[in-house]
């Protein structure tokens, strides 16, 4: 097979950019690596207004099919409501819409030839998961970072429900370590999912997410930590952002933690990873937990290229005695993608 950049070098239609924002400036860069030209961009509405991005004029689909015709669109943000997905699937029924994926906190690009260098680790991680269900919401979002095809997410979701009720099975007096826990709102669900829970620590590193997260988890008796998680204790360079796209690395510093830091003297029966791309730094820092403790473990795997198999590698390696999930919930491009390790 080929993958999407190759791909779109061949095409003889017009191709056109379908949003605006950070992940537009990260696919326009990917496509000048291959000399790649787009006609236009379009929004949807309501994000059209009078404005330009990159150098176009950003119009309408409407305005866009009236110039062009048809025409191949490239999905360039992220998203998981309802409206938008419906949107995504009308201009499918419409135009070639096809998702380039470019890693949200940077690194290598899922190419095809990243795939060819990393072909046995892949390998390793898809045979060793746990059920078949794994298996597809593997293969479907590998395909689909190499082809952008987004009938394969639609092909490979389930709820979110389903992983809590099937596989982590939390229950009454569970104790909770939320690592990124952003304004409280999985601090929320695990409270609601639990009822009678046995303590939460939440840790956030970003200033104003973690104000919101006080606020959000009043009332609740949550351990609050404003640090970032790391493989050690100390300081580490940081970006703050106001939001989730906080992120390590930057002119800033913050406090850093790490997971046998806090685990010190008590057990956590779950722990939620979403740390922003440092997803790997804070396994290591956990190596005693993971090893010991072997709590339930739900960790983000969309953030880089690597943690397709990196993730779930580095696990093993402290404790083999892990059964490996994966599941794909409502997004797109395949972020919301998560392994569960019980």
């Amino acid at each position: 097979m080929t993958d999407i950049w190759n791909r779109l070098k061949n095409e003889e239609k017009p191709i056109l950019l379908y949003g605006t924002g950070n992940g537009a400036d990260k696919i326009l860069d990917e496509l000048a690596k291959y000399d790649i030209k787009i006609s236009g961009i379009f929004a949807s509405s309501g994000f059209v207004r009078d404005r330009m991005f990159r150098g176009f004029k950003v119009m309408s689909l409407e305005q866009a099919e009236e110039q062009f015709g048809d025409f191949i669109a490239l999905f360039s943000f992220g998203s998981n409501r309802p409206e938008v997905i419906e949107n995504i699937k009308r201009i499918m029924a419409r135009h070639t819409l096809l998702a380039p994926e470019v890693p949200v906190c940077g690194g290598e690009v899922f190419n095809l030839e990243y795939a060819k260098k990393h072909s046995e680790e892949l390998n390793t991680v898809y045979n060793i998961l746990a059920d078949e269900q794994s298996k597809k919401v593997f293969r479907e979002t590998t395909l689909f970072k190499l082809d952008g095809d987004i009938s394969r997410l639609f092909g490979c979701e389930t709820p979110e429900d389903e992983a809590f009720d099937c596989i982590l099975k939390l229950k009454e007096n569970d104790s909770f370590l939320d690592l990124g826990a952003y304004n409280g709102d999985t601090v929320l669900d695990f409270a609601r999912r639990v009822g009678k829970f046995g303590t939460i620590t939440a840790v956030e590193p970003d200033k104003k997410s973690f104000a919101k997260l006080l606020k959000n988890a009043e009332g609740l008796g949550v351990e609050a930590i404003n640090a970032a998680v790391s493989s050690e204790v100390g300081f580490i360079p940081f970006s703050f952002k106001s939001s989730r796209g906080s992120v390590a690395g930057g002119n800033d510093f913050t406090d850093a933690v790490s997971i046998d830091f806090l685990c010190q003297g008590r057990r956590f029966d779950y722990i939620k990873f979403d740390v922003e791309g440092k997803e790997l730094d804070a396994i290591k820092g956990g190596k005693n937990t993971i090893k010991i403790d072997k709590p339930k473990m739900l960790i983000s795997a969309y953030h880089k290229s690597d943690d397709y198999f990196a993730i779930p590698l580095k696990v093993l390696e402290f404790n083999p005695d892990y059964k490996i999930y994966m599941r794909h919930y409502p997004y797109v491009p395949a972020w919301d993608t998560s392994f569960y390790f019980v």
